[in-house]
């Protein structure tokens, strides 16, 4: 009879020692096997040993000669290196693994964990944003997750800069839990590796990827996903098309996840719906704009929302002369426009 393909026709015993651990760890680092295939084999084998045994014959079938999978010297040296970095593994099915993660399709096999795992058993509210986040996103992003760590609920989110960054930082006397890229004593980026010791101490952070793993950009959509599916919810503060956080809202749709929003100025390209006509010929190019780093940095926190010069200054941590040359000399480019009571904008 067939099965589903997530069924069991074997009972699967999760696995409890670093001697049962191997076989889970050694197929889905296993080439070409995946968290679906991982599954699917699971379901057809009953089991990660058999899996295993069965994986050359599998390849074959499909047409790879010369099929070997992950090999033993490789799983332990991982477990070591985990386990060096102060990391728990957590296997799919297995005690610690987060209940509502495990329901998705295409759920982590393994997960390495660093951190408080009892954060693992609260409900939790994914949190995610742009990087180059306005000053009134980042700080709705805090409040917000302020206001969730009261509540009770546990704030996820992915340790960018940006909304991420916000909302860790927020989170961190009530409970926040950070989904990595890359390997779990890898920090990106690495300004928040300050943060990301914090978390390591009173928060949670978990990757799929081995120890060592530098991110690539192949990886974050699939990280993304895991944020998403730990999460009874999202909230997208600010996401320009085509970003990170909207791959996270489309995840969290799929896995059946309530996904919402933070209203944002309709002109702010950060929070606008797409636009449907094509995209204009590109103005002629301006000169540089001086004090070059910190006028780009400005433009990252401003929209069309007038925001107060004060706030800007707070969040860059800049003297309030270097911010008033780098504003004259981007209000002389034309790319921002003062307002009265001490406001700055970008123009419409």
């Amino acid at each position: 009879m067939e099965t589903d393909l997530f069924s069991y026709p074997t009972p699967f015993t999760p696995p409890t020692t670093e001697e049962d651990e191997l076989p889970v760890l050694r197929l889905i680092r296993s080439r070409r096997v995946g968290p679906t295939t991982f599954h699917r084999l699971i379901g057809e084998h009953g089991s990660a040993a058999a899996a295993l045994a069965a994986l050359p014959e599998v390849a074959r079938a499909a047409g790879v000669t010369d099929y070997a999978p992950c090999p033993e010297k490789q799983a332990r040296a991982e477990i070591k290196a985990g386990k060096a970095a102060g990391a728990r593994l957590l296997i799919h099915g297995g005690p610690g693994y987060p209940a509502a993660l495990a329901e998705i399709d295409d759920a982590p096999p393994v997960l390495w964990a660093l951190g408080q795992l009892e954060l693992l058993t609260r409900p939790m509210v994914a949190l995610v944003g742009a990087r180059n986040a306005s000053s009134l996103g980042l700080r709705m992003a805090k409040r917000l997750s302020e206001s969730l760590g009261e509540a009770g609920i546990c704030v996820v989110s992915g340790l960018a800069r940006g909304i991420d960054a916000a909302a860790h930082e927020a989170a961190l006397p009530t409970g926040t839990i950070a989904v990595q890229a890359g390997g779990i004593d890898v920090i990106y980026p690495q300004e928040n590796t300050a943060l990301a010791r914090q978390m390591a101490e009173t928060g949670l952070r978990l990757t799929e990827a081995p120890p060592g793993t530098q991110p690539q950009a192949r990886h974050f959509p699939a990280r993304n996903r895991i944020i998403s599916g730990l999460s009874a919810g999202v909230v997208v503060v600010e996401a320009a098309l085509k970003s990170g956080s909207l791959i996270t809202a489309r995840d969290a749709l799929d896995q059946g996840r309530e996904v919402m929003a933070v209203p944002g100025h309709p002109m702010d390209g950060r929070a606008a719906p797409p636009d449907p006509r094509p995209a204009p010929n590109p103005p002629p190019a301006r000169r540089a704009v001086t004090s070059g780093d910190l006028g780009a940095k400005i433009l990252e926190r401003l929209g069309p929302s007038p925001t107060a010069e004060d706030q800007v200054i707070r969040d860059l941590d800049v003297p309030a002369a270097v911010f008033s040359q780098a504003l004259t000399a981007l209000e002389i480019e034309g790319k921002i426009e003062r307002h009265r009571g001490g406001l700055i904008s970008r123009p419409l």
